[in-house]
């Protein structure tokens, strides 16, 4: 019998919006709260929070939450076949998520003391990628 997390695993990052930020988790390894990732992708809060809790079921991401701020990371992988299909993902072209990272980079530079204090969609964020 497959093992249900893979199966789960591949479900999740069958949609293009979760491959994003489960790409974005492999190359810049840091946490990402719920709404950087917002602003990241680009989507509302209940889309960007649905699809982080997918790929948290889907065994792919841990999540913390601290004061306000939920914030998700990697999850390491342990299994071969999970670990081949982290491979996978891990080796997509990286002009293919351009957009994704630059928009990280500014987000994340947002962050005081390496910690979030802005929360999504404010004028600052705006202003920041519009340069």
């Amino acid at each position: 019998m497959m093992d249900e997390k893979y199966i789960d695993s591949l479900k999740a990052l069958s949609e293009p919006n979760r491959l994003r930020l489960f790409w974005l988790f492999l190359h810049v390894d840091k946490c990402i709260a719920v709404a950087e990732a917002m602003d990241i992708i680009g989507e509302a809060q209940y889309n960007v929070s649905r699809n982080l809790k997918i790929l948290y079921k889907a065994g792919l991401l841990n999540h913390e939450k601290k004061g306000k701020w939920v914030f998700y990371t990697l999850k390491k992988q342990l299994t071969p076949h999970c670990l081949a299909l982290v491979d996978s993902v891990r080796l997509l072209p990286a002009s293919d998520f351009k957009d994704v990272v630059d928009r990280c980079l500014i987000r994340l530079s947002m962050r005081i003391n390496g910690e979030c204090v802005v929360g999504p969609d404010t004028e600052t964020w705006h202003s920041l990628i519009k340069k």
